[in-house]
């Protein structure tokens, strides 16, 4: 990717080391949006003092998620608005993975939808490639610190027609695996319809929602 991006290559090495070492609205069974089946669930984590319990957690990569308000869990990524159902943003058609949990904006629909989302992928070429944004994204990439674990985080976008989406991508190898957070907030242009419908939210706002609700992730190993 040229000197651009050559930053990212030695925080991949450190990173992909750090990675492979040793040491829910409903929540629906996890549907894989590719060939490794969903694990069962964790159970809930103790939450340390000070904290609420967690309302989700994962122990293959050490995850856990406090309760956000206004915002519902789901394990799963199917919607009925056009975010997509990939285990991460940008997905290429050959990349393996599975959702493990959104948590999505109360209000949420088809005219402007809001969540963030976790998807996470052991598939070998997944995981080498974990650190590298897609393309097409605004700006260079930067590294960012959520939980005090190291991501490579991108802004993208994608529009069609009269649907958008915006993405604040966060990428980072943990136990072995490719770890993605993707905020996404999509929906239509109101002005479309005819009289135009309301917006449940504004979409700078939803931003700034789900930019707060990165505080609710946590690592537990």
């Amino acid at each position: 990717m040229g000197t651009r991006f050559g930053w990212i290559f030695p925080l991949s090495a450190a990173l992909l080391l750090a990675g492979c070492g040793g040491n829910g609205a409903p929540a629906s069974a996890t549907h894989p949006s590719g060939a490794s089946a969903a694990p069962a669930p964790e159970p809930a984590a103790q939450a340390p003092p000070g904290r609420p319990a967690p309302i989700f957690s994962d122990d293959a990569i050490g995850l856990s998620l406090d309760p956000v308000a206004g915002m519902t869990l789901y394990r799963h990524f199917h919607r009925d608005y056009a975010a997509g159902e990939s285990w991460k943003a940008f997905a290429p058609a050959d990349s393996r993975g599975r959702a493990l949990a959104a948590l999505v904006l109360d209000g949420s629909n088809d005219i402007t939808a809001a969540e963030m989302r976790i998807g996470v992928s052991d598939n070998m070429l997944d995981v080498a490639q974990c650190l590298q944004p897609p393309a097409g994204i605004s700006g260079d990439p930067d590294q960012v610190e959520i939980g005090n674990v190291a991501f490579v985080h991108f802004t993208a976008g994608d529009a069609a027609m009269s649907h958008y989406m915006q993405v604040d991508g966060y990428r980072s190898v943990r136990n072995g695996r490719c770890v993605a957070i993707d905020l996404m907030v999509s929906g239509t242009r109101p002005e479309v319809y005819d009289p135009p419908r309301a917006v449940p939210f504004q979409p700078q706002q939803a931003r700034e929602r789900l930019h707060a609700a990165l505080s609710a992730v946590h690592w537990t190993r």
